[in-house]
């Protein structure tokens, strides 16, 4: 290839990703795309400020820094009802006592509910499951206010840390307790009450429907009542699913009706089928061995 050959290939690649367009990045484009890692370091910031910081002079410089930023990164994206990004950001920096509050008793929850846990102090900066729950409740606020975007960037971005997936949109109530978390999944329009403990690979989801954009604002995922124990695995699906209050749901369970209060759901257990290796001890040719 010649020079002039290079430069005209280099030509027409900008010529047609320039080219305006009706697709889907084209409009992405046009709805206001946050830079990344300004919403990640302005979520992480914010994140710590809530869980640790109690330093007056610490917060009378950071409070003001975090809130002149999140108006800068909200005023670049479409606002409901024309709403002003300063008065969205004043609503959300009074909630954060609030928040702060829910974050405590969600780890007060996890100190009672994990025997490993050793001190507070552990729990705060060691736990995933307190990161993921700590950038929810941070995001379900701007969720709630309409701003677009950041949110789901938030728990997005937990969950790339974590594991764990919790959708900004979510009804979470007090003291919530994920032990372990890889893998659990809590979808948008999920309702979760107080003192509900979730294991690993719990999944709180929709059924998957032919045309998924008619379902777009309706409730699709299921309600957790009071004092639940879901255990590993388990899945729950469903808009009109209730588990009641004071249950317990097995793990690997498989759930798309409703329980009653108090109830247990749980598995039939398999039935396991021990034989040992033919020959003195067991020793003969591990290679020689039927399933």
């Amino acid at each position: 290839m010649t020079p002039s050959d290079h430069d005209d290939v280099i030509k027409s690649t900008i010529a047609a990703l320039s080219t305006p367009g009706d697709d889907a990045l084209t409009k992405a484009a046009a709805e206001g795309i946050p830079d990344r890692g300004e919403v990640i370091e302005w979520a992480e910031r914010t994140r710590a400020l809530v869980l640790l910081e109690r330093d007056r002079s610490v917060l009378r410089s950071e409070l003001p820094y975090l809130a002149e930023r999140l108006e800068k990164l909200i005023a670049k994206l479409p606002l409901p009802d024309g709403k002003a990004p300063r008065a969205l950001v004043e609503a959300f920096i009074q909630r954060l006592p609030a928040v702060r509050t829910l974050l405590a008793e969600d780890v007060e929850a996890a100190f009672e509910g994990d025997p490993a846990a050793r001190s507070y102090a552990e729990i705060v900066v060691s736990y995933p499951a307190l990161h993921a729950v700590a950038t929810y409740r941070i995001a379900h606020e701007l969720y709630r206010l309409g701003v677009p975007i950041l949110p789901r960037m938030m728990t997005e971005h937990s969950h790339d840390r974590t594991g764990i997936d919790i959708n900004p949109g979510a009804k979470i109530g007090r003291r919530l307790f994920i032990d372990h978390g890889t893998g659990v999944v809590i979808g948008e329009t999920s309702e979760i009450g107080d003192n509900v403990r979730i294991y690993q690979g719990v999944t709180l989801g929709a059924r998957s429907p032919r045309q998924g954009e008619v379902l777009r604002g309706v409730k699709r995922h299921p309600t957790i009542e009071d004092n639940v124990v879901i255990y590993a695995g388990a899945t729950i699906l469903g808009g009109e699913t209730v588990i009641g209050r004071g249950s317990v749901i097995g793990g690997n369970v498989w759930l798309v009706d409703s329980v009653p209060e108090d109830s247990k759901v749980t598995l039939e257990p398999p039935r396991l089928r021990v034989r040992q290796r033919p020959g003195p001890g067991g020793g003969s040719d591990p290679t020689d061995w039927d399933v």
